[in-house]
């Protein structure tokens, strides 16, 4: 299979790029990876294993269709993952989500319509659904974002189920619970915790710390991506879970704990705009379609992601931000 990754140089993007080359996802080790990667503040070619001679990184710019058109030609399938992600940045910067989300994934779904592409695969987000009192999402839910950064993704969400139904472009979405793991930039609440408290210095919490995310390990994710990238059916949509639901402020006891500090170390600062209570997705279709499950623990992966980072120190992050 000849593979097109898009946001390949990113922190789920090289993941998975890393995972395919090194044979370590089901099936036949891929002909040839296309990384496309605009390299932006969050992506890095120190992600990626360059050496690999099945590995080809073109920095292209995913709204740029006549770019796009030279790239996409030969792949059998593209994974999309590229796009602004961070709900802080878009509360202060919102038409480049709008841009890059929306008219970025309007101009690879063209380009792989064009082009012959077989499968596409988009990856979203589990915030498209808004926010929930209790229960989970199952993917009939409406799509309700309260963020400009969800709000942009759920519009990726319906434009590319439209190649779908209008073109019968093979498109196949994803949408994941809140992702850690090695190498994610600092600005989001694990890899910032963790390096900020190892650091010596204090960490906020946005308000009382009551907010619900569903942990998933980016290993995981990776896997259940594969498994829709071979398995899954066109039109359809997957949620991805996690399966461990904790409070921010569960979350940081947890790190205070691994980093060894104690909750002096704490600082509370004002809550986010429109910041979502609770997010909690059903991943029954996936499992029970696809037979995946998460294989980390969340104990496990936040133990291994302080090991790691004590020996990959990190710049000093930007101002403090939290999903």
């Amino acid at each position: 299979m000849r593979v097109l990754i898009t946001g390949g140089a990113g922190f789920i993007g090289s993941h998975y790029v890393r995972s395919l080359l090194a044979g370590s996802l089901p099936g036949p080790p891929p002909e040839r990876v296309t990384v496309v990667d605009l390299l932006t503040y969050a992506g890095s070619t120190d992600n990626l294993p360059l050496d690999d001679p099945r590995l080809d990184f073109r920095r292209v710019d995913i709204r740029d269709l006549d770019a796009l058109l030279e790239v996409v030609p030969g792949h059998d399938a593209v994974v999309h993952f590229a796009a602004e992600t961070h709900v802080d940045r878009s509360l202060t910067g919102p038409a480049e989500f709008v841009r890059t989300n929306v008219l970025g994934t309007q101009a690879l779904l063209e380009a792989s319509l064009r082009c012959g592409v077989g499968t596409f695969v988009h990856i979203s987000t589990d915030e498209v659904y808004g926010s929930i009192a209790e229960g989970t999402w199952t993917e009939e839910e409406p799509l309700l974002p309260n963020s400009p950064y969800a709000a942009s993704k759920a519009g990726s969400d319906l434009v590319a189920r439209s190649y779908w139904r209008t073109h019968g472009l093979d498109v196949r979405i994803t949408r994941c619970a809140n992702n850690y793991g090695p190498r994610q930039h600092p600005e989001k609440l694990v890899p910032l915790f963790v390096t900020e408290l190892l650091a010596g210095r204090t960490v906020p919490l946005y308000g009382d710390g009551d907010n619900v995310r569903e942990w998933l390990h980016v290993d995981d994710h990776c896997r259940a991506v594969h498994a829709v990238l071979t398995g899954g059916r066109p039109g359809e949509i997957y949620n991805i879970g996690g399966g461990t639901h904790l409070t921010n402020r569960q979350m940081t006891a947890k790190l205070l704990e691994l980093c060894d500090a104690d909750w002096s170390r704490v600082r509370r600062v004002p809550d986010r705009k429109g910041h979502d209570l609770r997010y909690a997705v059903d991943d029954t279709k996936i499992r029970t379609e696809l037979g995946y499950r998460p294989l980390r623990s969340l104990d496990e992966g936040l133990r291994e992601l302080v090991a790691w980072h004590r020996t990959h120190p990190l710049p000093t992050p930007e101002p403090a931000h939290q999903p």
